[in-house]
């Protein structure tokens, strides 16, 4: 499906490669051949603006788990809009509501505070971990993705092995400073995370940790593992629930693996979409942002122009009522392994040397030899095949970001799971 010379993406991607670098947003550009400008999304698919339709799996980035345009959501974002998009400086309805109901529902919930984005969420965290601690270091895994920020951009996408418990930059314009105040331990290795956590106590005030890393889940005695370790020595465990909070479960992983963080932070489906995102934790950690304390000594500053947005409050709180329901999560779980498990039937006819991969309704192809557990595993994979293979999906139909993660939404049904079969079918034809 060759996109970059109709007329309508072909016009506005001109534009685009005037005023974007790259002509994409944020990290990603597609391919010229197969790049195309989205009009508009319902229920599983989206359609761009030459009329050309794709089954989405890349779902707003997991934060849209009820699909595009759920009757529910929107009827909430239209009411809480006429009433007023944003407000600033004091309390609002929605924002205290949904407070009150995410300290009901996330296990680890005493009180939350409210961001605008993951990565805020997840920095924010960090920086709860240092002041209560009065510590600087904080250890997180090789190959994590915890935001755009200078202290999460340390061995995101390493592409060498042995980064503990230093780390590789990911991007330019890091202060030397931030560095000093990361480290790294491999992911599912609690002996190696023991070594450093026991070696250098004195300075780490946390450790933080995804429970699914990209595709590769914690096994069972990991995360339990890194609890009693945080118990043992008085370092705070923040769990990064912005991609797993509410998809993997109703109480997100927390609920999924039974593992009970000191602090996690939210996005995504908390937001519905919407710029909001959310620290839940301890209340003896949190309030240390209680605005009454500023002036001090070991106030942490909370603030953010849309922190706690009515309209993305309204819309989460209608979300999490779907979500609610008895059965959603095990229905969507279930789908999940039966459209994985025909799509290795799939890759298998063609002899494509690939695994349909899976937890929960995260998913991903990959060309690895079996599961991975670690970056490492992923590292000694065929990245380039993978790429052929998903853009060759993409031409035929099938909306992902190539060799990236992907998502199920409750909106994928039989239709889209035949359609899709169909086009993976095409790709492997033409990839083997």
């Amino acid at each position: 499906m060759d996109t970059a010379g109709t007329s309508v993406n072909a016009g506005l991607y001109d534009i685009a490669e005037r005023v974007l670098p790259g002509a994409g947003l944020g990290g990603y550009a597609l391919p010229e051949d197969i790049r195309f400008v989205f009009a508009e999304g319902a229920g599983a698919r989206v359609t761009d603006v030459d009329g050309r339709q794709f089954i989405d799996y890349v779902g707003g980035a997991g934060a849209l788990i009820l699909g595009h345009s759920p009757p529910a959501v929107v009827s909430a974002v239209q009411e809480q809009a006429a009433r007023g998009m944003h407000m600033f400086g004091t309390l609002n309805e929605p924002a205290i509501r949904l407070a009150d109901r995410l300290v009901k529902d996330i296990p680890c919930a005493e009180k939350i505070v409210y961001a605008t984005t993951g990565s805020e969420a997840t920095a924010y965290a960090m920086r709860l971990a240092r002041a209560y601690t009065g510590k600087d270091l904080i250890l997180k895994f090789e190959g994590a993705y915890h935001g755009n920020h200078d202290y999460a951009l340390t061995s995101t996408f390493p592409t060498r092995l042995g980064n503990d418990p230093l780390g590789q930059d990911d991007t330019a314009g890091r202060p030397a400073g931030t560095r000093r105040t990361m480290c790294v331990a491999p992911y599912n290795d609690l002996g190696a995370v023991e070594r450093i956590v026991r070696e250098r106590r004195d300075e780490l005030a946390g450790v933080i940790v995804e429970p699914v890393q990209r595709i590769i889940p914690a096994e069972p005695e990991f995360l339990k593992g890194l609890r009693r370790l945080c118990d043992e020595t008085g370092v705070v465990m923040i769990m990064d629930e912005v991609v797993t909070g509410f998809r993997l479960a109703y109480g997100g992983a927390q609920a999924y693996f039974d593992v009970v963080p000191d602090l996690a932070s939210f996005g995504k489906v908390v937001g519905a979409g919407g710029p909001l995102a959310a620290v839940a934790g301890r209340a003896d950690i949190l309030d240390l942002s209680d605005p009454r304390r500023k002036g001090e000594p070991g106030y942490v500053y909370f603030n953010g122009t849309l922190h706690g947005n009515p309209v993305a409050a309204a819309a989460t709180l209608a979300l999490l009522d779907e979500l609610a329901r008895p059965g959603v999560h095990d229905a969507l779980n279930r789908y999940s392994a039966q459209a994985c498990a025909a799509s290795q039937k799939v890759l298998d006819r063609h002899g494509v040397p690939a695994i349909a991969e899976h937890t929960g309704s995260l998913w991903q192809i990959i060309f690895t030899r079996g599961r991975p557990r670690s970056h490492a595993d992923m590292l000694a994979g065929d990245s380039a095949a993978m790429r052929r293979l998903d853009m060759q999906c993409m031409k035929q139909g099938l909306y992902v970001l190539p060799g990236v993660r992907r998502f199920f939404s409750l909106a994928h049904g039989d239709a889209e799971l035949e359609d899709s079969l169909r086009a993976l079918d095409q790709a492997c034809r033409i990839v083997a």
